[in-house]
C-alpha cells in the first residue's frame, strides 16, 4: 500500500477503535475536575456555579449569612465558604435532591457545612423532591436569580484548608450508593 493510502486508512482504523472501546462505558461521570462540570449520584446531575469567600461584613454577603444556628460564629483564624450549586433532574422519574454534603482537604480534613434555615434563608440550597425535567433551585427564586444561580452551601473553615488544596466537594445520593466529588476552585 502507498503511504500517501496508508495514512488515511490508519487515522480510520483509529477513530474505529477508539469509538467502539468507548461504546462499552455506562453511567454519567461522578467527578468533577473543576466548578461547572456536571457530576451525577442518585439520578440528579449537580453543578457547582462558583465557590467562594463570604464576608459577613459585607452588605451582599451578609445576607447569605441569613438563618445560622446560634455557635456558627466565626472563631479566631475562621472564614465563611460559600458552595452555590444546582441539580437538575434529566430522567424521566421524580428523584430527591442529596442533602449531605461536605469538604476534604489533601491531608483528608473533612468539614461538614452549616445548617441554614431554609425557612428564613432563601438563597440557601433546598433538598427537595425533583419531578423529570425540574431543577434546583427553581426558576424565578432568589436563589437561581441571584449573581451565583445557584443555592448555597455554606461551610466554616479555618484559613489553614486554603494551605491543602485543592478542597473537594463530596455530594451524598439520599438513597445510598457511589457520590460524586467536585474539586473546588479555591
Amino acid at each position: 500500500m502507498q503511504v500517501s493510502r496508508l495514512v488515511p486508512t490508519v487515522a480510520i482504523m483509529f477513530s474505529l477503535v477508539v469509538g467502539l472501546s468507548a461504546c462499552g462505558e455506562h453511567g454519567e461521570p461522578n467527578i468533577g475536575k473543576t466548578e461547572g462540570d456536571y457530576v451525577t449520584t442518585g439520578g440528579l446531575q449537580y453543578q457547582v456555579q462558583i465557590s467562594r469567600q463570604l464576608n459577613p461584613y459585607d452588605t451582599e454577603d451578609r445576607d447569605y449569612l441569613i438563618g445560622m444556628p446560634k455557635g456558627s460564629e466565626l472563631r479566631r483564624g475562621e472564614q465563611y465558604f460559600g458552595i452555590f450549586m444546582r441539580a437538575f433532574n434529566r430522567s424521566d422519574t421524580a428523584a430527591r435532591a442529596a442533602s449531605g454534603y461536605y469538604l476534604t482537604d489533601t491531608t483528608g480534613k473533612r468539614f461538614d457545612p452549616i445548617p441554614l434555615d431554609t425557612n428564613i434563608n432563601r438563597v440557601a440550597f433546598k433538598p427537595a423532591v425533583l419531578k423529570p425535567n425540574d431543577q434546583l433551585p427553581l426558576p424565578g427564586s432568589l436563589a437561581r436569580e441571584n449573581t451565583t444561580q445557584g443555592g448555597l452551601v455554606l461551610f466554616r473553615l479555618p484559613v489553614t484548608a486554603y494551605d491543602s488544596r485543592p478542597l473537594t466537594l463530596h455530594i451524598e445520593p439520599p438513597d445510598g450508593g457511589e457520590g460524586a466529588i467536585v474539586a473546588i476552585d479555591v
